[in-house]
């Protein structure tokens, strides 16, 4: 953004770590790399990577290894008894004897009507998901930033002119008190200067603690922790031209947001998700074919061929497919397929909601800034015609020709009149700089 790039030249100072000094594309950097709602968006982008990558896997064929082994006893074996262990007659009486089996097997389905790949499909659209919810809060920290950025830039401006209205109401006690001392004015009109005075001390500490909570809050933005101050630096006044500047059209900035904005990419992938459910539903009445092996060997006390020779004699080989025909589901199927459908209803209703909230927020911002602009143009205006006024009021106080009434109405048409044009000024260039936000995607 622009505007609020030149605005990035007014420094956010920190005394972190040796007094740091911020600008706004500091800060904005250091709130992306550090908030905990956006790190929190970024664990449940790496959690649906893992969902992806497993899907992926679940393509290649299983493999598995298994051993047994077992010890029996048989403390009254049946004298001149044959048994059968491991396919071999056996007469032996022995009490204590073990068996063990070793294996490995695998496992792979050959076609399932394409389900498993429809299911990396959606968890890839799912990890898009997550990422663009990163995107969604991203967006939402940077114009929060720039919004406490202006709010900070008014209040240190509004405190300016409250200090120059209190120079202006001592200046006017003091010529009111020269001329109670020679009884040109009443200890009443004095006494109204007087608490004029006061009323623009207390205006100050007002603005100075608006201009302290402002900082406050984009410190708790940024996520900075201590006991450090954290103070706002003005470094270049903010020009005429930034709150007057060309302002885009609505349509301008809709079409640009609708194709690029995060919210709106995110309800149409929402939409594919839907589609794909919809076919992994439809592959759950269709054959499964699966292919399956395994090589077994075993082994016992019983036999008395050595080790080495029973795992080599009693070695197997096996292969086989197996197919897997649904008949009857108890509506499995059914239920997914209509669960799915309507979440494709509601992708669809909720994407048009996105649209249509999407052109409000924007229509809202480019009425805010016509309707600033053009009072900030009217407020310069009124600004100068009460400064020209009061300045003639005030010569004529001093020279004793109007009353304290007809004065304090000139200043107070005057800070009105200042007030209006320093919010009027703020306001247009916030909601300039947030409408180039939504049509460029970046405030930097």
């Amino acid at each position: 953004m622009k505007k609020l790039l030149i605005l990035s030249l007014l420094t956010c100072a920190s005394q972190f770590a040796g007094a740091k000094s911020w600008t706004l594309q500091e800060c904005i950097e250091y709130a992306l790399a550090n908030n905990i709602t956006l790190k929190k968006t970024l664990v449940s982008r790496l959690s649906a990577h893992e969902d992806m990558l497993q899907s992926q896997a679940a393509l290649l064929p299983s493999l598995s290894a298994t051993t047994n082994q077992n010890i029996t006893y048989r403390p009254w074996p049946e004298t001149g008894a044959a048994s059968v262990q491991n396919g071999y007659v056996q007469a032996s009486v022995d009490k204590f004897y073990y068996n063990g089996s070793y294996g490995v097997s695998t496992n792979w389905t050959v076609w399932d009507a394409n389900r498993t790949r429809n299911t990396v499909r959606l968890n890839r659209l799912a990890e898009e998901q997550a990422e663009l919810d990163s995107a969604i809060t991203a967006n939402s920290i940077q114009e929060q930033i720039a919004q406490l950025y202006v709010q900070i830039l008014y209040a240190a401006d509004a405190i300016e002119v409250n200090k120059k209205s209190l120079e202006t109401s001592r200046k006017n006690e003091e010529r009111g008190q020269e001329f109670y001392n020679v009884g040109k004015m009443s200890r009443a009109d004095l006494s109204q200067l007087t608490a004029q005075r006061a009323q623009d001390e207390y205006s100050v500490v007002e603005a100075e603690s608006n201009l302290r909570n402002y900082k406050r809050q984009l410190k708790q933005l940024l996520q900075l922790t201590g006991d450090e101050e954290f103070d706002v630096v003005l470094s270049v006044d903010v020009s005429d031209e930034m709150a007057l500047a060309e302002i885009p059209s609505v349509k301008d900035v809709y079409e640009n947001a609708v194709a690029m904005r995060p919210e709106i990419r995110a309800a149409r992938l929402g939409m594919e998700q839907s589609a794909l459910n919809m076919k992994i539903a439809n592959a759950q009445r269709m054959p499964t074919i699966s292919f399956s092996g395994s090589a077994v060997t075993n082994t016992t006390s019983l036999s008395d061929n050595g080790w080495g020779n029973q795992l080599k004699n009693n070695f197997n080989l096996g292969a086989g497919f197996s197919i897997n025909i649904p008949i009857f589901d108890n509506r499995q199927y059914k239920t997914a397929y209509n669960k799915a459908l309507l979440q494709r209803q509601s992708y669809m209703l909720d994407l048009q909601d996105k649209q249509t909230e999407l052109y409000s927020t924007i229509e809202n911002y480019w009425l805010q800034a016509v309707n600033n602009q053009n009072k900030y143009k009217a407020a310069i205006v009124a600004t100068q015609s009460a400064s020209e006024s009061y300045a003639l009021l005030s010569g004529k106080f001093k020279e004793g020709l109007i009353n304290i009434i007809e004065l304090m109405e000139g200043r107070d048409k005057l800070i009105m009149a200042q007030q209006n044009e320093l919010q009027a000024k703020y306001l247009a260039i916030l909601n300039i700089d947030i409408l180039k936000l939504y049509q460029t995607g970046t405030l930097l």
